[in-house]
């Protein structure tokens, strides 16, 4: 493999990874204040899609404005999922909140299907978004430096949330002992609500761009990616939103060097993921930077 092969191979594997990052903090950050894996995470994000798709393509919306409504419609799907499905389930015993998110994530799949229909639908790319740059023999499409951009502008975004504000405080708060943080006062329903309505936007942010990166939509498209950003989350750490990040990267990166590597293999790229993960839970179960979360 020659020095510019491998640099643009790296360049790609940095532009899935921030994908898989994006939409492993939505699954992280659920996880570490309610506990539960967010098994329709994926179809959330899958819905992102048909949302940007029928905005931008079927009533031609500027794709600067389609995609922003799509991104905060998607964030209204997660608080409605979560106050129709899970907030019943709150203090029922841990399977059947697991098993509610497997519910819910079927429903949006075959939702999907019945309304949008089952044939895929090809996914429009922004001019702006469909350059392709030649660098001393390493081809760039443009959309691989727009991906880590912008998901650096989310992740920084997330970050001040998280970090910087009450609301992000709360969070934090809840995640470590839910019952004493209702006590003093915090709306906790609304906290949680607030946590799927941002993990579901950041979803959204994701999928829209997997759909400029691979241009075609369809109702099961958010199973791999959902599955894999659920793999990186507990490769980074569980609960931990800046492991997420890093384990999405990583899974990236990881991901496409394999294939560039072994190219004869390339159709078990997907197994990679989860051989990761079944040596992360062996080896270490906190994952790169997490840590023992009370239960």
């Amino acid at each position: 493999m020659t020095l510019s092969t491998f640099i643009q191979q790296l360049i790609n594997g940095f532009s899935l990874g921030s994908l898989y990052a994006l939409i492993a903090i939505g699954y992280t950050m659920v996880y570490g204040i309610i506990r539960l894996i967010n098994f329709a995470h994926g179809d959330v994000m899958m819905m992102s899609t048909y949302f940007a798709f029928f905005g931008y393509i079927i009533f031609r919306i500027p794709w600067y404005i389609s995609f922003p409504i799509a991104m905060i419609l998607t964030a209204i799907l997660g608080v409605l999922i979560d106050r129709g499905a899970y907030k019943p389930v709150r203090n029922a015993p841990r399977i059947s909140a697991l098993i509610t998110a497997i519910g819910v994530s079927f429903f949006l799949e075959n939702f999907g299907i019945v309304v949008f229909g089952g044939r895929p639908k090809g996914f429009k790319i922004p001019h702006l978004f469909g350059a392709i740059f030649n660098v001393k023999g390493v081809t760039i499409p443009a959309l691989s430096l727009w991906i880590p951009f912008f998901t650096a502008v989310f992740l920084i975004l997330t970050f001040y949330i998280i970090y910087r504000t009450r609301r992000g405080m709360a969070m934090r708060a809840i995640s470590r002992d839910m019952d004493t943080t209702r006590i003093m006062g915090v709306d906790v329903d609304g906290v949680i609500s607030f946590t799927f309505a941002l993990g579901s936007f950041l979803a959204a942010a994701g999928g829209i761009m997997w759909a400029m990166k691979y241009p075609q939509i369809n109702p099961l498209m958010g199973i791999i990616p959902g599955l894999k950003a659920f793999v990186a989350a507990v490769f980074g750490g569980i609960g931990n939103v800046v492991g997420a990040a890093i384990g999405g990267i990583l899974l990236g990166v990881i991901e496409i060097l394999f294939v560039a590597f072994f190219p004869q293999l390339a159709g078990y790229r997907d197994a990679v993921a989860f051989f990761l993960l079944i040596g992360v839970l062996i080896f270490k179960p906190t994952g790169i930077m997490g840590e023992v979360l009370p239960e």
